[in-house]
């Protein structure tokens, strides 16, 4: 008789309920879920790209056509695609524009190299032909880039404008292009050339008016602040004045808040009241005595302060936000003041005008003509808080590209040319070389196609007609900078000639990211989710006792102890 076999026990790795998919089956799942996020922001691509209206679940909508935006408001779940929206933050932060572009690219790679996965090609192989093919897209690029000669200023600003004008064709302001791009070099211009911090670069929204209203302050602009009576009293516009700025409450504080004193008579009373008074007229004595004709202070600048100012014709602001605050500082000079004793001249900042204006429906603080200025404000007018909010990002976008435009000074043509270029050049390299990794160099070359392919069908255009005639072009030795022209009747132009003009560095990290994120994709085969993660976090659990503790003694007195 034959033994039978011992029963093997059934080992229990995961927790029941976990969901594990692995294989080709996943790959292909992970691929479908990046093109159809691709799908989302495709229609948003170009100078006439569509815009988005996303209504968040407390019923606030937002109008934008920036894919690093619309990527954050759709709060996506899916693992694998979340991958997207992150090189669509990372390409925002580093560059600020090329956003949707970056998406496309990287979706499109994945859906070129589909096929092969279904016939059962290692991922590997075509993860390795994804870094040589960036790696000579990249080579390419610093081949054609051309650098604009600095020595000439006038010259140097038409690029700059013409890079913050390229930014801006595809957003909600391109009918105002030639107003904000001045706007936005000006604004640039106006920062140390050396550091370029963008954060220096105030923006203010004022709802009312149109965007013509919008102006660009060559200083500081902040909102005024919470003001006492006395207030109204004060000059509110000096010539050449002295300010300070402080980080010192001048109010009177009651003595209950501070201190509890034991007093016998009402003379010791009466001496801890006047002690309060003295010590805040010390501190405005030493103000007035530096001679300041504005002071502003991060702490509140209570009501007898206020009119002892407006007295000595002095204005002051209390509670001005910090970031304001250190903007006025980099501005008019100085520093800001921990006390009000020993403020000497150097701590003092000094600007051509201040004055108090109304703008719109508000009443601003402004500063102008500042010897130290390297911060500017940009103050935004509009109809609609939404149509604001996105002329907001869509200057954000301009900013960056101009701010990398003036630290590297390379630029390339957009519309598609230089993607049209790559591709013809990289499907010449992949007739080199030998086995599977020609089909991958073709697959990548055929997905930058996707970039002029998406601007014509947003356009209106026959996407295979233009790039028929595009592919031509570029065969040729002086069409390098052939790509989509959405006004004509040809459907394309020579871009470099027609100031479509991007930095390189907005190319270069969007294919490099683009094909790194692509080959990540592609290195995932098996997805395990815990059940956990699915459901809803509870918050931490309270300690044993504490709903007892927390009723005890309701309704009636706490016992005596």
């Amino acid at each position: 008789m034959q033994r039978s076999l011992p029963m093997q026990p059934t080992v229990v790795v995961l927790r029941d309920g976990t969901d594990v998919s692995q294989g080709t089956g996943q790959l292909l799942s992970n691929i479908n879920a990046c093109m159809a996020i691709a799908d989302t922001v495709a229609t948003t691509l170009g100078p006439r790209g569509m815009d988005k209206l996303i209504v968040n679940s407390r019923g606030e909508a937002q109008i934008t056509n920036d894919g690093a935006t619309i990527l954050k408001l759709l709060d996506i779940v899916h693992p694998a695609a979340k991958t997207l929206v992150d090189i669509a933050r990372a390409q925002d932060a580093e560059v600020g524009d090329g956003t949707t572009s970056v998406v496309l690219l990287a979706a499109q790679m994945l859906k070129q190299v589909r096929g092969f996965i279904e016939e059962g090609l290692s991922p590997h192989i075509i993860i390795k032909g994804f870094r040589k093919s960036s790696q000579l897209a990249l080579e390419r690029i610093q081949e054609l880039q051309i650098t604009v000669d600095r020595s000439d200023p006038e010259k140097f600003r038409s690029l700059l404008l013409k890079c913050a004008s390229t930014s801006m064709s595809s957003k909600l302001i391109h009918s105002q292009k030639p107003f904000f791009s001045n706007m936005v070099v000006d604004a640039v211009t106006c920062l140390d050339q050396e550091d370029l911090d963008e954060n220096l670069i105030g923006i203010k929204k004022i709802p009312g008016g149109g965007m013509q209203d919008s102006l660009l302050v060559k200083g500081v602009a902040f909102k005024k602040t919470f003001t006492y009576a006395g207030a109204e009293q004060q000059p509110k516009l000096f010539v050449d004045p002295l300010i300070v700025c402080l980080n010192v409450e001048l109010e009177l504080k009651a003595e209950k808040d501070n201190a509890e004193v034991r007093v016998e008579a009402v003379s010791e009373y009466q001496a801890v009241v006047d002690a309060e008074w003295e010590i805040i007229f010390r501190k405005l004595d030493a103000i007035a005595k530096t001679g300041a004709k504005v002071v502003l202070s991060k702490l509140p600048v209570g009501d007898l302060a206020t009119q002892w100012f407006a007295d000595r014709d002095i204005f002051c602001a209390g509670r001005v936000p910090v970031s304001d605050l250190k903007r006025v500082v980099q501005a008019v000079g100085g520093s800001i003041q921990s006390t009000c004793s020993d403020i000497r001249a150097e701590h003092l900042g000094t600007c051509g005008k201040f004055e108090e204006r109304q703008i719109g429906g508000e009443r601003f603080n402004v500063f102008e003509d500042c010897p130290k200025a390297k911060t500017c404000t940009l103050v935004l007018r509009g109809g609609a808080e939404q149509f604001i909010e996105e002329v907001e990002r869509s200057l954000h976008d301009a900013i960056m590209v101009v701010k990398r435009a003036v630290k590297n000074g390379e630029v390339v043509a957009g519309g598609g040319a230089i993607e049209m270029e790559l591709s013809a050049y990289i499907r010449a390299k992949g007739l080199e070389i030998p086995g599977k990794q020609q089909l991958v160099l073709m697959a990548f070359a055929k997905a930058l196609e996707i970039i002029p392919r998406q601007i014509c069908d947003n356009a209106g255009l026959d996407a295979t007609d233009v790039l028929n005639k595009l592919r031509m072009r570029h065969n040729q030795p002086d069409g390098r900078w052939a790509g989509v022209d959405v006004d004509g009747t040809e459907g394309w132009r020579d871009n470099m000639e027609a100031y479509v003009w991007e930095p390189s560095l907005v190319k270069i990290n969007a294919i490099s990211s683009a094909a790194e994120a692509a080959a990540l994709i592609l290195s995932v085969d098996e997805t395990v989710k815990n059940p956990q993660s699915e459901a809803s976090q509870p918050g931490p659990k309270a300690p044993p006792g504490a709903a007892q503790r927390a009723l005890r003694g309701r309704g009636r007195g706490m016992p005596r102890r």
